[in-house]
């Protein structure tokens, strides 16, 4: 129902993305780096980790409900940091209720827990926080119908509404979804966002924390990447303060750009977990392998991308391995996972991966004022061990 509003092809043409990102972009991030240069605040840096989450949600929030209803969480940090807290708190205890959904639930009728009860009361804060989102989407619809302006538009939301509408109009009560879905649209679309924001916002932070990390550690590579930003048209250069918006075809063609954001996934696979899967029956051959049916397997993005083989010296972090003609990399990068079960928004995060590198590294140079605990987590999604990553920002004058 909504994946074509995720492809490549919609991004590309998306009049309402586009106002999005010029909002977030000139009117929070922009502003919030320029904030950071002033002499009190420049010795400390910015905690870019905690600033890139935020640009995340900020982006996915804005797509899911529309600028209007979104989180802003690039300049609200008290609630930014509340809710990454809250998101943090309920990260680590899924396993019970993911991987023992029966037990769990039986035990939860006899009152043993075997999840904390203080998580559930986290989960249950931060779905009424999305339900509230998504309900004051939903209402802007109804009240404003098509007559909401390109930045304030529900992207997702209204794509939901439009794909329940059109399953009930062509299946009625017949339809497998009708008791749940269809008698219940405005939770089953708050239901399905949860999971998109969920999944938009920590992935993108973690990529972007990481490959600043790397381009703060070599102003030759920073004045590299300006260089090829610069041949965009327009570029993004700050005039009169405010950048212009290229098209996302431009930024899409910039080899460089494109190398350093990839490299950054595959070397520090922010969802590098394993990706279970059963076996269909009654058996299916993986490789050299007869693997009974109902076998659960699974394979990691973290494991692919340390085949040396394919990535030598793999834990070096080196975009030049996706320059020029790369088949066998292209072939076994697993960032977003693949097939018909993967990453529903690789190509909104790769845009707005690439728009927020571009927007920052076209106006600001970057120093690393403190990168103690960067060291990745093993986790299902990988951060810094800190939480943390604090850089300098000096705007570029040499204009």
């Amino acid at each position: 129902m909504v994946s074509n509003v995720y492809s490549k092809s919609y991004i590309n043409t998306s009049v309402s993305q586009s106002a999005q990102s010029d909002i977030i972009l000139n009117t929070r991030l922009i502003p919030a780096l320029e904030a950071s240069v002033s002499p009190s605040r420049a010795p400390h840096g910015i905690d870019v980790h905690s600033l890139f989450c935020a640009v995340a949600m900020d982006f996915i929030s804005a797509y899911c409900f529309g600028i209007r209803h979104s989180s802003n969480f690039i300049e609200d940090k008290s609630h930014r940091e509340h809710w990454l807290k809250l998101y943090t708190t309920r990260k680590g205890y899924g396993f019970f209720a993911q991987e023992l959904p029966r037990l769990s639930k039986a035990l939860q009728y006899l009152g043993v827990s075997l999840t904390p009860r203080w998580v559930h009361a986290t989960n249950r804060e931060l779905e009424a926080w999305c339900k509230e989102l998504s309900d004051a989407a939903i209402q802007g619809l109804r009240k404003s119908g098509l007559s909401l302006n390109s930045a304030d538009d529900p992207v997702v939301v209204r794509t939901l509404l439009a794909g329940y509408e059109k399953e009930k109009d062509m299946h009625g009560q017949d339809s497998p979804v009708h008791s749940t879905t269809i008698l219940n649209p405005e939770l089953s679309v708050a239901s399905e966002v949860f999971d998109h924001i969920l999944a938009g916002q920590e992935t993108t932070g973690v990529a972007l924390t990481y490959l600043s990390h790397h381009l703060s550690q070599s102003l030759d590579l920073q004045k590299d990447l300006r260089k090829e930003l610069l041949s965009l048209q327009p570029n993004m250069v700050l005039n009169y303060g405010r950048m212009a918006m290229p098209g996302p075809q431009q930024l899409h063609r910039l080899p460089k750009l494109h190398a350093m954001v990839l490299e950054t996934v595959r070397r520090y696979a922010p969802a590098g977990g394993p990706e279970p899967r059963v076996a269909p029956f009654p058996a299916c051959r993986i490789g050299p392998y007869e693997v009974p049916g109902g076998t659960r397997i699974s394979a990691s993005a973290y494991n692919l991308h340390r085949d040396e083989q394919t990535y030598p010296s793999s834990e070096q972090w080196d975009h030049t391995r996706w320059l020029g003609d790369k088949e066998a990399a292209y072939k076994q990068f697993w960032g977003f996972s693949s097939g018909g079960r993967m990453c529903l928004g690789s190509n909104f995060a790769m845009h707005d991966m690439k728009l927020t590198i571009a927007a920052i590294y076209s106006n600001f140079t970057s120093y690393i004022v403190d990168d103690r605990g960067i060291e990745q987590t093993d986790m299902y999604t990988g951060h810094p061990k800190s939480n943390s990553l604090h850089l300098r920002y000096e705007r570029i004058l040499d204009l």
